[in-house]
């Protein structure tokens, strides 16, 4: 088993940011802060032990935050090469991020330029959004300069940072009630030269979606309007969840029209299996029309609970584009294991097709204990 994420703050990593800080404030209390930073540190998870780290920096640097945060960029290293984030190494500066964020509220400029600097090495896309808050005018608007920058870790804080739903964040409530400020924002970046910056663009997207179905679709159909391919791969990424929820006016931007036509019918194999077993899914999917039919077939199990009720988790199928007559078939596996994020329950299972979102009944297992 792999180690959890979580161990990877330990005190060789305070002590390489102890040795930073030393080296660029002599008189930085390192053997202090060494004693603070990994008193108890073993009982917290990833962001406490991050926490932990920040609050004995916050202890030994100096109370001034202008002064304090002057050392703390001097103490860092180099810029990011490589294009996208990798490994855990990058974590070492999450405790200066999560710094700025807590004490540098009162220091918009500083602090600005501590999250440029930091971003370009970690990301500050959980940091900003404090500002966002507290300053929505202001980082908006430095922000707007930031979509701009030749630095690809700056431009992805701009579309990154302003996600109404950053996993691992707080929601901005003010953009999930009213997007148009984070829209502006990915206007300028959706033709990015970096895959880095368009996945990010795209990721906003399906978030905004989350909140407001209408928005996404009508901003994704605008820019589908000679789209280059690149921007097409934002498009189709953004619409990914859209396309899950059976959204028509989605499906119609990517295309997919129409379906009703289509026979869809299943074979499980096998029919009856026990807790811990699996299942196997065939679809087959057949135009008997006159015409040619492009379709996104997805399915739903309609999952046993704990309570004997049931819920729909769906599943990714594939893309038909079939001519009069002619067929295809999926093959799927559905995993009854022990996991930690879904329990399985005894129970008969329900299972339909999702035609281009149009539901039809497929039949039905059982799972015994």
């Amino acid at each position: 088993m792999p180690e959890p994420l979580k161990t990877f703050f330990n005190r060789g990593v305070v002590e390489r940011i102890a040795a930073m800080l030393r080296a660029a404030h002599p008189s930085f209390p390192e053997q202090r802060f060494l004693a603070e930073a990994t008193a108890g540190l073993e009982a917290h998870e990833l962001l406490g032990r991050a926490r932990h780290i920040m609050q004995a920096m916050h202890r030994a640097l100096p109370g001034n935050f202008e002064r304090a945060a002057d050392i703390l960029l001097r103490s860092l290293g180099p810029e990011l090469e490589r294009e996208e984030l990798q490994g855990m190494a990058v974590f070492l500066y999450m405790p200066h991020t999560l710094y700025i964020a807590e004490h540098g509220l009162g220091h918009f400029e500083t602090s600005m330029r501590a999250q440029y600097e930091l971003t370009k090495r970690f990301t500050a896309e959980f940091s900003i959004r404090p500002f966002l808050e507290r300053y929505p005018r202001e980082t908006l608007a430095r922000l707007h300069q930031w979509a701009g920058d030749p630095n690809v870790h700056v431009r992805r804080l701009v579309s990154e940072g302003t996600r109404p739903r950053l996993p691992w964040a707080s929601r901005l409530r003010a953009f999930q009630e009213d997007p148009r400020p984070v829209l502006a924002l990915l206007e300028i970046l959706k033709d990015d030269p970096a895959l880095y910056v368009r996945r990010s663009v795209a990721n906003n997207l399906n978030d905004i979606g989350k909140d407001h179905p209408d928005v996404l679709v009508d901003t994704c159909a605008r820019w589908a309007e000679g789209a280059s391919p690149e921007r097409l791969w934002i498009i189709r990424h953004a619409l990914r969840s859209a396309v899950k929820r059976g959204d028509t006016r989605a499906l119609s931007v990517l295309g997919f029209q129409g379906g009703s036509g289509l026979e869809v019918t299943a074979s499980f194999q096998p029919k009856r299996i026990r807790l811990g077993e699996s299942v196997g899914l065939t679809l087959s999917v057949t135009n008997p029309t006159r015409t040619r039919h492009k379709a996104v077939i997805d399915f739903a199990v309609h999952f046993i609970k704990a309570n004997g009720s049931a819920s729909p988790k769906v599943f990714k199928g594939g893309k038909v584009d079939l001519a009069p007559g002619e067929s295809c078939t999926f093959e799927k596996t559905i995993s009854f294991a022990t996991m930690t994020t879904r329990k399985h329950y005894a129970g008969t299972h329900r299972v339909e097709a999702l035609v281009n979102g149009q539901a039809t009944d497929l039949g039905s297992f059982t799972v015994t204990e």
